[in-house]
């Protein structure tokens, strides 16, 4: 699988891998991309299976089988190691590749991400939704769990364009993901990761609270840094970007 990334910074910088949301697609990094390729970060950025410019998968995929597509990616663009960010299912991914292939990676950022989300039956419910309801419906209660409603309120027309993000997502590739989600659990494993590990909560995130998803984590890895970002939903980096970009930046950073 060759899924759709773009390429933003100079060409010699360290490569930063931004991985996104379940119903996402790269644009949701927006925010990130100026400050990162301003620090000297080349970014590279991508669409999961079947989101975006990428090709729509024909049955259920694995957190397995997502990171792999990042693995393959690296060596299409000849990346030894890479730093690599990620949001919920891109937490999730970060923390497979972290656990199953140490040396191609630097640092960890892991953003309103969960080691076990759910049961493979709420999962698979909701996947069963987007196939027989039609992606709008899914993308009505997303945006529920993406923002706060002050934010809602405050950006009425950003926050129709994130609906539209995740109302754009062919049902089978939203519903591949589904199973994906469902089928994680990397809990006992993650007392494996050896890469710098930063883990942000947004203080308001109903999909995967800090104290039951989060904190967990960083307590699970050797050395994870913890922080909470107020005022701040699931998908914080677009909610509270300055604040998740500048401690982002803050992790990188750390490792010159």
């Amino acid at each position: 699988m060759r899924v759709y990334h773009e390429i933003h910074g100079p060409a010699d910088g360290e490569v930063v891998v931004l991985s996104g949301s379940i119903g996402s697609d790269l644009s949701m990094w927006d925010p990130q991309v100026e400050p990162l390729t301003s620090a000297g970060y080349r970014v590279v950025r991508h669409d999961h299976r079947g989101h975006g410019g990428s090709p729509v998968p024909d049955g259920p995929c694995s957190v397995a089988d997502l990171g792999s597509d990042v693995v393959e990616l690296l060596d299409e663009l000849a990346v030894e190691s890479a730093h690599v960010v990620g949001l919920s299912l891109g937490g999730m991914i970060g923390m497979w590749l972290a656990i199953h292939h140490p040396e191609r990676l630097g640092r960890l950022v892991l953003c309103c991400t969960s080691a076990d989300l759910g049961t493979p039956e709420s999962w698979a419910e909701r996947a069963a939704a987007a196939r027989t309801g039609g992606m709008t419906a899914i993308a009505d209660a997303s945006i529920q769990r993406w923002f706060t409603p002050r934010w809602r309120s405050a950006h009425p027309e950003r926050t129709r364009e994130y609906h539209h993000m995740t109302a754009s997502v062919p049902a089978q590739g939203y519903a591949a993901c589904c199973a994906a989600i469902g089928s994680l659990d990397v809990r006992e494993d993650l007392h494996r990761i050896t890469a710098p590990t930063l883990v942000i909560a947004g203080a308001d995130d109903p999909a995967t609270p800090s104290d039951g998803h989060a904190r967990p984590i960083a307590e699970a890895i050797p050395g994870a840094r913890f922080e909470v970002v107020e005022g701040a939903a699931h998908l914080g980096t677009a909610e509270q970007p300055e604040r998740f970009s500048a401690l982002i930046l803050e992790h990188l950073k750390a490792g010159l």
